[in-house]
């Protein structure tokens, strides 16, 4: 609808003379606080917590949310679910096992939770139609204003002026139906309202709240809400989000098989380095379904859209079954995040962002694991581990994750850290207004909806027509296609310089130079500084491998050796490859449902991760100098 619409005017109330064209939504939360008689503080600091106050042009988040308030009708953005519908890759990723791939699964939606369908509660409350609700922003405010005021009422409360009273309606808003999540909620709304916030919405619309630090609200309502009182006894959670134990099953079935992941002893038996960001392609209800049949695979932590509440079900010492890379598993946590990659419009929620970040915050501090690129990895930055294994592995969670707002909240900004012209550049773009063309969210060849997005596209020469950048790795010719990442790099990843032209920069990427638009007056990469390798004097190109598995003289009797593969791509004399740091060649051998056979063979040779393309890379160290750029 078009953004006149948010002058309309709320239950028949007489119109207010209309604002200025950019402060349309803020008049719109006065509006309605004034008809619901819900402080404006309290709409706003609810709205931001659900949407950061954007629209997104009507379009329906990961959950089927709408408008600023995100208004749940969720059944249609739900039915046809199912995890991960791209890619064959074995989530295990261990060559001494059999492939793993477990069927795709449906979720059902015959019952939905009350937390995915308040749209048509607030179409009751309001009087509005479901359609006016998803499509006017106005409405849709009003329509949140209506269910705060229904859940003040619920708890015998009183209207007040006062936001310190809302402290328990403001849970309910949640949906969560237990009190951990609903607290956990509210506390971040008041958080928001204490801290005050200004910004400028994807419609161009200007909202400020303001700061109210001395703010105290009563928790003492929550009493009254009924809600079930859940654990989080054996979670491994920080204790600023609201997390419960749903375990992911360790048990034997069939031939000599189990599942779904292997226990293990970490960080005593090999340390954690790698946090994997997922995003699982299915509804919350369904997603712990799958986690917890032990033909599945398995990820140490789901985190939930509506309100960003986690289920850990894998412990941290223990090895999941996520990320189709055997290596990459055993050093690594997994995250699932509630969403769809090839939905550009199926947007995240501001709480499960936020909740995501605490929680690696939490675990990047307790395993000291750096909060960069090159160790807090998307699934779509973990390597093949061989080149069969190269097409077939995932790419979620996709261009729409916004990693630059994500390191933001992980407390670690993307900045400038080098000189202009310096010889390494941070991929930045500003995620609202970048916004690439990408094709094959709905059907193959056809375009995605416009919209924000983290990634930069990478072109053979510095023009736009010239021919995208080709992986020989994908064995395939480039694209647009939205799970095509063999001619794009990702927010937050770093790359060498290797040559400038006017307004464009070429970066040294999967052995040869690719190039993207960096204009001054609007970059979407910055000047760096990090450590790089290239290939130690003598040589004329070292091999890339997918995995930093010892050498065969390591393995020891009844421990198969494993092949020390090389990719199909080389690194060659005078390329340079930012670098994430040495790291140990390591096999974690665990075929057996006894847990006493399982053990770490270590080598002598050692190795670098590397950004080699849009996935990282590992390099022997002996074949390489570092220094730094």
């Amino acid at each position: 609808m078009a953004a006149a619409a948010l002058t309309l005017p709320l239950l028949g109330a007489a119109p207010d003379p209309a604002p200025p064209a950019t402060a349309r939504l803020q008049q719109a939360f006065a509006s309605a606080a004034a008809a619901y008689d819900v402080p404006q503080s309290v709409l706003l600091g609810v709205s931001y917590l659900q949407s950061r106050w954007d629209a997104h042009d009507g379009a329906p988040s990961v959950t089927g949310g709408y408008g600023p308030m995100h208004l749940t009708d969720a059944r249609a953005a739900l039915a046809s679910a199912g995890h991960h519908a791209t890619g064959t890759e074995d989530p295990r990723g261990d060559d001494a096992r059999p492939a793993l791939l477990p069927s795709e699964r449906t979720p059902d939606t015959a019952a939905l939770p009350d937390r995915l369908t308040t749209l048509p509660k607030a179409a009751r409350l309001t009087g509005l139609s479901t359609e006016t609700l998803r499509e006017d922003p106005a409405a849709n405010v009003a329509g949140g204003a209506a269910l705060l005021a229904e859940a003040q009422r619920r708890l015998g409360a009183p209207a007040s002026d006062d936001p310190a009273d809302w402290y328990g309606a403001v849970a309910l808003f949640s949906g969560a139906d237990d009190r951990a999540s609903a607290t956990a909620y509210a506390n971040d709304v008041f958080a928001v309202i204490r801290a005050g916030e200004r910004r400028v919405t994807d419609a161009g619309q200007r909202v400020a709240l303001d700061a109210r630090p001395d703010l105290a609200p009563d928790a003492s309502a929550l009493d009254r809400a009924g809600l079930r009182t859940g654990s989080a006894a054996s979670t491994e959670c920080p204790r600023t989000v609201s997390c419960e134990w749903i375990p992911a099953p360790y048990e034997e079935f069939g031939e000599d098989d189990y599942g779904n992941h292997d226990l293990g002893n970490r960080p005593a038996s090999q340390r954690i380095r790698y946090i994997v960001v997922h995003d699982t392609e299915g509804a919350w209800e369904g997603v712990l379904d799958m986690v917890q049949d032990p033909t599945y695979v398995s990820w140490q932590y789901s985190l939930r859209s509506t309100d960003g509440h986690i289920a850990q079900h894998v412990k941290a010492k223990d090895v999941a079954w996520h990320a189709g890379n055997w290596y990459v598993n055993a050093a690594s946590i997994g995250l699932e995040h509630e969403g769809f990659l090839t939905d550009p419009d199926a947007w995240y929620t501001e709480a499960m962002y936020r909740s995501s970040a605490r929680l690696v915050r939490y675990l990047a501090d307790k395993h000291g694991i750096p909060l960069d690129r090159q160790h807090i990895l998307g699934h779509d930055t973990v390597p093949g581990t061989t080149t069969a294994t190269i097409p077939g592995m995932h790419t979620d969670p996709g261009p729409y994750w916004d990693w630059r707002h994500y390191f933001e909240l992980l407390g670690s900004p993307l900045k400038a850290t080098g000189a202009k012209n310096s010889g390494v550049v941070t991929v930045r773009p500003d995620y609202d207004t970048h916004r690439p063309v990408f094709t094959g969210c709905e059907s193959a060849g056809e375009p995605c909806a416009p919209h924000g997005s983290s990634a930069v596209r990478l072109y053979s020469d510095h023009d736009e027509n010239s021919p995208l950048i080709r992986d020989i790795g994908l064995g395939s010719a480039p694209t647009t296609g939205v799970n095509d990442l063999s001619s794009r790099v990702s927010t937050g990843q770093q790359y060498a310089v290797a040559d400038r032209w006017g307004d464009w920069t070429a970066i040294w990427y999967l052995g040869q130079k690719a190039w993207f638009r960096n204009p001054a007056e609007n970059p979407v990469a910055v000047p760096a500084k990090a450590k790089v390798i290239t290939p130690r004097e003598g040589l004329d190109s070292v091999p890339v491998y997918g995995r930093a598995y010892p050498e065969a003289a390591a393995y020891p009797a009844g421990v198969p050796v494993q092949t020390v593969s090389a990719l199909p791509y080389t690194v060659l004399a005078g390329q340079k490859y930012v670098t994430g740091g040495k790291v140990p060649s390591e096999y974690y051998y665990a075929v057996t449902f006894d847990p006493a056979s399982h053990q770490v063979v270590r080598g002598k040779e050692q190795y670098y991760e590397i950004q080699f393309g849009h996935r990282v890379g590992f390099v022997r160290a002996a074949d390489v100098t570092v220094a730094s750029s």
